[in-house]
Order: structure tokens, then C-alpha cells, then sequence
């Protein structure tokens, strides 16, 4: 079945326009590795996780993560012409030059040592006695009447999941959150896998994608869809997300959740 993005009616499989809106619907194609039906533009399956990308002729594609880089050939050393001997002549005739003068400075380590000069007399003891330093009350403590420093706190960002009201924290100091369940190609920062009716949920599902203080979601592909207060997301936007949005992976709103900022 094909799920029309405009009214969620579902359509035959084949169909290249919904029968209830008649919007145009996405081409499907299937997964050459496990043979599910995943949109023709889809980057990875969301079933397996296979890499659905092309790869250039005559090329395996060992990773599909990795991107191959192009290393620019190096330039050719240059050599400097040699000095010609008319130069090197010049300048050992030349008794101004700096190689000349350079052999013509005495070398200050080879010089006759200086006398020492004249030995320090030691100061004579006076026979007056130390006067005692005057004493000052010291004064009266100051209160601090200034405001407390300011301590900063870093925002905390949570996903509840709407049907079991179960708290999850977005891990931080990562780049990017992955959301799907367990898999050997992208293994989930959070896995949905527990949940009731994750079946509908690709392995590979959406990535959230923290940038300074805001929270960027995206849909990597997926089956049956992302939708962002019961709007879907389409494959390659991002939404950024605001505390109180309603986030549903797959469709029929049955596995959602609620982001929060504390």
C-alpha cells in the first residue's frame, strides 16, 4: 500500500495518484537486498538499513558511510640554479661583504679575562635598635551587599512518549541522535524497539541534529514517514523543533512523542 502524504489515504500498490485527494504520489521501488517497498529517492532501506545510493562503475562500495576523497597530485619540486663562480669570486674579493665580515669578527670567547672588580665591603651593623612597626586596627569586615554570581545552565533537552509516558533524555556532546531500532549499519541513540507498535518504525528512522541552543529533526528515508504535529516531514527538510511539539514516527500517530526543553 501507498500512504497519499496529503490525506493519509492508503492506495494500491502501482499508484501514481491518490483516489481520494488525487494528489501525485511518490514513486516506490523495492530494496534489493530484503525486497521491501521504499520510495525511489530513499537513501538507506528502512527496513534493513541497505545504502540504496549508487556507486560509480568499477567500484565496490566497501562502506557505505564513508565518502571517497580525491587527493590532488603534488606540484613537482623546484630546484634553485646553482651560483655562478663569477659571484662566489665577487664576494670573496669583496671585503665588505657579510661573509667576510663575519670571519673578521674576533670571537668574544678567545678574549684576555677582565680583572674582577673591586669585592662588595659588607654594610657595617648599625647600633641604633629596630624600631617596632606601628600598629593600625584593621578595619571593620564589609559585607557583600553585591548580587550572587550568575550561574549558567545548560538547557536539557527530553522526548515523553505520548502512549506509555515514559521520560528519554537526547543524549548531548553528539552531533547527531539517531532514532530507529537496533541495526548493523546505524546502531539508534534512541531505540523505540520497547514500544508498542515499533513494528511500523524503520530501523533507520529520523536523526535529530542539535545546533547551539535549537534541535533540528529530519527523515532519513523511512517507510511510513515522520510527522511533526500531524504534519509529515518530507525527506530531506528539517524542522526545528520547540518544546510541545508532537513528533510521530510512522503513521496512525501510535508511536509519538512530546519534546521538551527544561
Amino acid at each position: 500500500m501507498i500512504v497519499c502524504p496529503n490525506c493519509n489515504h492508503q492506495n494500491p500498490e502501482g499508484a501514481t495518484q491518490c483516489e481520494s485527494c488525487y494528489t501525485p504520489l511518490p514513486t516506490t521501488t523495492s530494496c534489493p537486498n530484503c525486497g521491501a517497498t521504499v520510495q525511489a529517492d530513499a537513501s538507506f532501506c528502512g527496513q534493513c538499513g541497505y545504502n540504496l545510493l549508487p556507486t560509480p562503475e568499477g567500484e565496490e562500495n566497501q562502506n557505505p558511510d564513508l565518502i571517497p576523497t580525491v587527493v590532488p597530485p603534488l606540484p613537482d619540486l623546484v630546484f634553485p640554479d646553482p651560483i655562478p663562480d663569477e659571484e662566489v669570486a665577487t664576494v670573496a674579493s669583496n671585503p665588505n661583504s657579510a661573509v667576510n665580515l663575519q670571519k673578521s669578527t674576533p670571537d668574544p670567547s678567545l678574549a684576555s679575562p677582565q680583572p674582577d672588580p673591586d669585592p662588595v665591603q659588607p654594610p657595617t651593623q648599625s647600633t641604633v635598635p629596630p624600631q617596632p612597626d606601628p600598629i593600625f586596627p584593621s578595619p571593620p569586615p564589609v559585607a557583600n551587599v553585591g548580587t550572587p554570581a550568575t550561574q549558567l545552565q545548560q538547557q536539557t533537552a527530553k522526548l515523553v512518549h505520548v502512549q506509555s509516558q515514559t521520560l528519554l533524555e537526547i543524549p548531548q556532546n553528539l552531533p547527531v541522535i539517531h532514532i530507529g531500532k537496533p541495526n548493523d549499519l546505524v546502531p539508534p541513540d534512541i531505540d523505540v524497539s520497547g514500544f508498542a507498535n515499533a513494528e511500523i518504525v524503520s530501523r533507520t528512522h529520523a536523526n535529530i541534529r542539535p545546533e547551539g541552543d535549537a534541535y533540528y529533526i529530519e527523515d532519513v528515508g523511512s517507510s511510513n514517514g515522520t510527522y511533526i504535529n500531524n504534519i509529515p516531514l518530507p525527506k530531506g527538510n528539517r524542522h526545528r523543533l520547540r518544546p510541545g511539539d508532537r513528533i510521530a514516527l510512522g503513521k496512525g500517530d501510535m508511536v509519538s512523542f512530546i519534546f521538551q526543553l527544561s
